[in-house]
Order: C-alpha cells, then sequence, then structure tokens
C-alpha cells in the first residue's frame, strides 16, 4: 500500500483563480500600466476615485476570468485573494465602469488607442503579418444608435449594425473595426 495523505486545513486565504499570477506578472513584465498612465485617459472623478489603470487593470483581469458584462466583475470585488494579487485596495463597481467608459468618444478613442496600438505592435517580435478582414451583419432590437435597416440576411428589413473588422492571426489580435450605419 502506498502511503496515505494527511489531509489537514490551513487559514490561508484561497482563490480559484490563483492562475492570474501570472497575468500579473505578465502586465508587469509588459510595463502596460507605465504606458497607459502617458494617455489621455479620463481623470478620476473624486479624491476617492479609482486610478483610470486600476479600472483597466480590473476590466481586463475580470475578461479573462470570463466577464462578459459589467455586472459579472463584480466577483472582483469579494476575492480578496485576487485583489492580494494585484495590490488592489478594492475593485470598481458596475457603475464605476460604465461611467468611466462612457466618457470615451471617437476623439478620445483615437487620442488613446491608436498610440497605444502602435506601442503594443513595437512590442511584438514578427517581420510578417496577415491582415484578415471580414464583416457581419448584427441585428438591433428597439432604437439603438447608429442602427439602420439594410442588408440582413437572417432578418429582412430589421435594423442592424455592418461592422467591418481587420484581423491579424499570427498574434491573434483585432487591428482594426469600423462599424458603418
Amino acid at each position: 500500500m502506498g502511503a496515505i495523505n494527511k489531509i489537514e486545513f490551513s487559514d490561508h486565504q484561497v482563490t480559484a483563480w490563483g492562475g492570474m499570477k501570472l497575468m500579473k506578472d505578465m502586465l508587469d513584465a509588459s510595463k502596460i500600466k507605465e504606458e497607459l498612465s502617458k494617455l489621455p485617459l479620463p481623470d478620476k472623478g473624486s479624491n476617492r476615485g479609482y486610478e483610470p489603470t486600476q479600472i483597466l487593470e480590473c476590466f481586463w483581469t475580470s475578461i479573462w476570468l470570463g466577464a462578459g458584462r459589467f455586472s459579472h466583475s463584480a466577483y472582483l470585488r469579494y476575492d480578496d485573494v485576487l485583489k492580494q494579487i494585484f495590490e488592489w485596495k478594492q475593485a470598481p463597481s458596475q457603475s464605476t465602469y460604465s461611467r468611466f467608459f462612457n466618457k470615451f468618444d471617437w476623439k478620445r478613442n483615437t487620442e488613446t488607442f491608436v498610440p497605444l496600438f502602435h506601442w503594443f505592435f513595437n512590442q511584438l517580435q514578427f517581420n510578417n503579418a496577415t491582415l484578415d478582414l471580414d464583416s457581419t451583419v448584427i441585428t438591433r432590437y428597439g432604437e439603438q444608435q447608429g442602427a439602420k435597416k439594410g442588408y440582413n440576411s437572417k432578418k429582412p428589413g430589421r435594423n442592424s449594425h455592418h461592422p467591418l473588422m481587420a484581423f491579424i492571426p499570427e498574434v491573434r489580435i483585432i487591428a482594426a473595426y469600423r462599424s458603418y450605419k
């Protein structure tokens, strides 16, 4: 018979997301927070507000953990080990994300994300890239901004958006996105 493993209890905190330490190390090694601090991100609204770089780091982390909506990011607020890994005192709420991202307009997007993409691509080590172009139709219900009647094979006559996207498959990134009305 093999040795019997002894089961013990500990007062150490645990998380199902311990692998996020590798993501934190990757963010630190890339120095992306330093690069973000150079960009025209929206200012925090009050002295108690979150730094814009922390809001983005929390947002990315929630996506890595499977969040598909701002409300799904709530589990970051209650996981003390994740907060220790990422050195956050607390994590933003759904309304914080909404207020932050609502401050982005076309001008701020261009001023922020064009330099960020340039910085990002300068970090990559490859000589050639493939640019894949694709389009799709997204059916919209109600009165969503920018939705118009046009080609829609699944729901003819419905309002829709027709985004055009460019992908770089070697690095699995969206290089450009444009939604035509």
